[in-house]
């Protein structure tokens, strides 16, 4: 979870160098066209990833046309991995998810329709902080993470923070928030950040915890408060917002990221095409300039790294999600 932990390297190899890992056959060829799934809202930083890196995967080893995204949104982005669970394997198909889709919820649900072993890690995509902000329901004389702790134990019926789902990284946050401060935090679920963002701005909620880059452009339009992010250091896109560790939450350090997954079973030459046309598109400007807008960092990866980084988000949140104390059936 902290950069103690681990570290992102932001430096990578050509397309071809990670390509070569696993050189594509004489019978591999390119598919037609590849569908993306994506498990929350349109128009949501993740989504961003998804279809600026889609729209440059055509004309590659992988495929001969633009990926195509479907948003299948619920579940805090589960229905789009089960969707992924049963659909072809070969490389016609992938989903774009939050680590924590398979790091965190295998400690929280009772009952899941899939395991990490249905998939297979192609490439990371992009790096995410996240935030807490604040709207017009709380005082605009609140400006710190320790004043709006002050502000919810004065006025614990308006104490509450949306994420974008429940077991989700942000809502962990959120909790770990109220835990360590000793303040009671009233949680509330969306299905996804946006609806969150816009309680936020619309005075329903007082506080949400999602990706820092869903806030960037109301922030700017003085529609809400970032009060602190979450990366080991300040965001690129908002330098002027402390983090948490500057503000005595060390404990709530933490990158995110998302990553392509693929089938299980998909054949090796396969992942190896859709990694480097996945790694080639993160290095494009308009790639990169379109992440920049909803505070994303674009980053690739071999799939062994990707596989790695999520074995250690598994292991890093299990005893964070038992100190939390949150379960649920499904």
């Amino acid at each position: 979870m902290t950069t103690t932990r681990r570290h992102f390297i932001h430096t990578l190899g050509s397309a071809a160098a990670l390509g070569a890992l696993y050189p594509l056959s004489a019978s591999a060829q390119p598919v037609d066209q590849v569908k993306i799934y994506f498990g929350f809202p349109a128009g949501s930083s993740g989504d961003t990833v998804a279809r600026r890196v889609g729209e440059r995967l055509g004309g590659t080893a992988y495929t001969k046309n633009a990926g195509v995204v479907e948003n299948k949104p619920g579940a805090g982005g589960r229905i789009a991995l089960e969707t992924l669970k049963a659909s072809p394997a070969d490389g016609s198909v992938l989903a774009l998810a939050q680590v924590s889709a398979l790091a965190n919820y295998p400690h929280i649900y009772s009952k899941m329709n899939y395991t990490d072993k249905d998939f297979a890690p192609v490439s990371i995509g992009a790096i995410m902080h996240h935030g807490l902000a604040v709207g017009p329901m709380v005082p605009a004389s609140v400006k710190t993470v320790k004043d709006f702790l002050a502000w919810a134990k004065a006025n614990p019926k308006d104490a509450s923070y949306g994420s974008p789902g429940a077991g989700s990284t942000p809502h962990f946050l959120g909790a770990l928030l109220g835990i360590n401060s000793g303040v009671e935090l009233r949680h509330v679920p969306y299905r996804g950040s946006i609806p969150g963002v816009t309680d936020v701005v619309g005075g329903q909620v007082a506080a949400m915890v999602t990706p820092h880059g869903d806030f960037i452009a109301n922030y700017k339009a003085g529609k809400l408060r970032i009060l602190a992010t979450s990366g080991p250091k300040r965001s690129i896109y908002v330098p002027d917002v402390p983090t948490f560790a500057e503000q005595g939450f060390p404990e709530l350090t933490t990158e995110e990221w998302f990553g392509f997954y693929a089938p299980a079973a998909t054949p090796k030459p396969v992942i190896a095409a859709a990694n480097a046309a996945i790694n080639a598109a993160l290095k494009e400007k308009s790639v990169i300039d379109s992440l920049a807008i909803v505070g994303l960092m674009p980053h690739g990866s071999t799939p062994e790294e990707m596989a790695r980084w999520q074995k250690a988000e598994y292991d890093a949140w299990g005893p964070l999600i038992k100190k939390i104390g949150f379960t649920a059936e499904s």
